[in-house]
């Protein structure tokens, strides 16, 4: 019945869209067709990693559309390509210990059978040392992902879904909502293993559990991993940790279930774990997490044998991201603090919580490809390796000396040359409320201090997330509508990373009411030092900042038009509609079967009558997390109301749009709509 309605629901869409007199955007805007070129010409990085010596570095590039793979230096010298493949894609780049073989992931296979997205990922391996080609090991029929060596260089490891017909992941297009639902067509991800010089896989843990991440012991005879019952889209909430031993059909022992615990950690959520050197104990981020990948919380500490978590950074007032163990007393742990990007060392006490020294701090996001904020590391701990990029800075590689607490340098220059179309990048800072709070603020391109400006409010998604300065992508954000002569406003309200877990957790039983006047109490301290129109406020957001779009136009006329992306307008409805309500209760603190009115209060839909604002409606036909019926029920409420309003539905299409068209289409859309009700007053313009 789902999919038949939407199905129904698309074509109406579509049919009101094209009649309506502004819903398209203007053809061929040479504007956008400038910012989309600019966009597109970064080389994006998609994975690094250090050799366990720290005398060379690994990366996936971008080269003619494709990432391959490129060997160099650890200073980023004498870089070359190690594969002689035309046409493929290379990804997931992992040093083996001996630091000479490279393994990664390559789809020169071609497509697999009933897979909808891309080509099949095969395990290749290639020594560096020699000119001998690469090898490929595994014949794959699935999605492959998490490729790590282990200790003793003789097998990999990965994650693996056989015949999947889509990513491992709630973002992907879902599949359509055919048969018995829940039961059938269900796909489960596991932790499997294959030799180094090719043969059989081997799965090691249960196919009862969906696996979402992983970790050997130092000595690689234990494994350790976050785990829940399928379907794998929904659980990963109510996950637990899991220990076994790393053989085919070894029974895996519950190390931690939130459920069960008592105090800060009871029905929170588990990602990282890893084991210490030792193996006695294992570390892991906990805390209220909105998504799957976008990790953030304290830092606990278990026996790998069973017992109590311990909270080792109570009271921090950064929010831990990723870590690893440098030494059995020791962490290095990558962190969000205040918007900006920070690496620790963590000393860990016998007893008591941690102390933390700061490595260094810099302000742009970074990563090694494989989780949120992860390192590349030695094998010694010295230097650190990522990729690392800003808003006005194109993704490099960069290596860090950690001994030396030195800055990170930038090892590469694959965009060094490119600069951006958009204006200049702020950090900004208020209080409200008794909560220090930041965002970022971009500039109009072309500033003029004499002139006024419009403002466009754009909200992250989360709300468990923040917003991080990064090279955007070729698709609706931020700097586009900079690019077009907007400041842009990203705030970091509460519930977002960066200032610790009782921030994160301070719109729990709230949304859409703190996080909405710490974001306009940020647009009122922007009013004040710089010069914006007061008059031409827009609102933007995707998934919870499309929620907060639909919401915020409930609760005040401030905004005089508004964007709403794959957002949610009924939260008692969407309880019913999504394929992960597992999320909910976290948040909400309890079902909206048990507790209706705590969701009927964060509603759009309950105050709709008092919207005058033109909102455009965009959404993924698949959307798993925010379905479709959540945008056509706001829509329709608008349209019944009389308040000027579009609503479009890309077919085929997830959480976060696959297809380039789809995304050229979207930002296209929303700048037209933006530039519509924001754009200059004639009297402006001729001045």
């Amino acid at each position: 019945m789902r999919t038949t309605w939407i199905a129904a629901a698309v074509a109406l869409a579509c049919a009101t869209t094209a009649q309506a007199e502004n819903a398209a955007p203007k053809a061929e805007d040479p504007r956008i067709a400038a910012i989309l070129e600019n966009l597109g010409k970064v080389r994006t990085i998609e994975s690094v990693a250090l050799s366990p010596d720290g005398r060379h570095l690994a990366w996936a590039v971008k080269t003619n559309g494709k990432p391959v793979v490129e060997v160099a230096d650890a200073d980023g010298r004498n870089a070359r390509r190690v594969t002689a493949t035309k046409g493929c894609g290379e990804t997931s780049v992992a040093w083996a210990p001996d630091s000479k073989r490279l393994a990664f992931l390559s789809d020169c296979a071609g497509k697999a059978p009933g897979v909808e997205e891309g080509k099949q990922d095969d395990i290749s391996i290639v020594d560096t040392t020699t000119k001998a080609p690469a090898k490929r090991i595994t014949h794959l029929t699935g999605y492959v992902s998490g490729l790590e060596w282990a200790p003793d260089g003789k097998q990999l490891a990965f994650l693996y879904v056989p015949n999947a017909t889509r990513r491992a992941s709630a973002t992907a297009a879902a599949k359509p909502q055919l048969g018995e639902i829940g039961v059938e067509g269900i796909e489960v991800q596991q932790v499997a293993t294959v030799d180094a010089t090719g043969g059989a896989v081997r799965t090691l843990t249960p196919a009862g559990l969906h696996v979402y991440e992983y970790a050997l012991s130092a000595d690689g005879k234990r494994l350790a991993y976050v785990a829940a019952q399928p379907p794998g889209d929904n659980n990963w909430w109510i996950a637990k940790l899991y220990v076994q031993d790393a053989t085919a059909g070894a029974k895996g022992d519950v190390i931690v279930d939130t459920n069960a615990l008592k105090g800060a950690l009871k029905d929170l959520q588990v990602a990282v774990p890893r084991f210490s050197p030792d193996g006695s104990r294992i570390a892991f981020i906990g805390g209220l997490m909105s998504d799957q990948g976008s990790t953030g919380g304290d830092i606990w500490v278990v026996p790998s044998r069973g017992g109590a978590p311990v909270d080792v950074t109570p009271g921090t007032p950064t929010t831990p991201v990723w870590l690893a163990w440098a030494a059995n007393d020791r962490l290095v742990v990558s962190e969000q603090v205040a918007g900006a990007s920070r690496v620790a060392s963590y000393a860990l006490p016998a007893e008591g919580s941690a102390t933390p020294t700061t490595l260094f701090d810099l302000p742009m996001a970074l990563g090694d490809g494989r989780l949120s904020m992860s390192l590349s590391l030695g094998q010694d701990f010295s230097k650190a390796a990522f990729i690392a990029s800003s808003f006005d800075k194109g993704y490099e590689a960069y290596v860090a000396d950690l001994g030396a607490r030195a800055a990170p340098v930038a090892v590469t220059s694959f965009n060094a040359a490119l600069k951006p179309s958009w204006g200049k990048a702020e950090s900004i800072t208020w209080k409200n409320e008794g909560h220090d709070v930041q965002g970022w603020l971009l500039y109009p391109a072309n500033y003029d201090a004499k002139k006024k400006y419009g403002l466009i409010v754009s909200i992250h998604g989360g709300p468990a997330a923040a917003v991080l300065p990064r090279r955007p992508a070729a698709g609706y954000g931020a700097a586009p509508l900079s690019a077009l002569g907007y400041f842009v406003f990203m705030p970091n309200p509460r519930g977002s990373y960066g200032q610790g877990e009782a921030f994160v957790q301070a719109n729990r039983k709230d949304f859409g009411y703190g996080d909405l006047r710490d974001a306009l109490a940020g647009v009122d301290a922007i009013e004040k030092t710089h010069p914006v129109d007061d008059k031409r406020l827009g609102l933007t957001g995707w998934s919870y900042g499309g929620f907060m779009t639909m919401f915020a136009v409930t609760q005040t006329t401030r905004f005089k038009a508004a964007v709403a992306g794959a957002g949610i307008s009924n939260w008692q409805s969407y309880y019913g509609q999504n394929l992960i309500d597992q999320w909910m209760k976290p948040f909400f603190g309890a079902s909206v079967y048990d507790d209706p009115n705590v969701y009927a209060k964060s509603s759009a839909i309950n105050f709709i009558k008092n919207v005058k604002t033109p909102t455009l409606v965009v959404v993924g036909e698949r959307d798993a997390e925010t379905p479709a019926p959540q945008s056509f029920e706001f829509w329709h409420a608008l349209r019944a109301q009389g308040v000027p309003t579009s609503l479009v539905v890309y077919p085929g299409e997830g959480h976060g749009f696959a297809r380039d068209a789809s995304r050229r289409d979207v930002l296209a859309r929303a700048l037209a709509w933006f530039d519509q009700y924001l754009g200059e007053p004639p009297a402006a313009k001729g001045r």
